[in-house]
């Protein structure tokens, strides 16, 4: 039987919300394994000059616990 973890994660990017859903799952596997899926809770942008300056994520990351 597994047993899985969920840790949540807030990641930026200057491009789009895809990319910073990318830069977050890499970072997140910089230091996790085991990752299964993944839960985008969040999306927001910053604003300047009227123009999106960062696009934000908040997401749940799913890992398999090991052992």
């Amino acid at each position: 039987m597994a047993v899985a973890s969920v840790s949540k994660i807030t990641a930026a990017s200057s491009q789009s919300f895809d990319a910073a859903v990318r830069e977050g799952l890499q970072r997140a596997n910089a230091t996790l394994r085991g990752i299964t899926g993944l839960h985008v809770l969040e999306m927001k942008a910053s604003v300047q000059n009227g123009q999106i300056s960062e696009y934000r994520v908040t997401m749940e990351v799913t890992f398999v616990l090991e052992g």
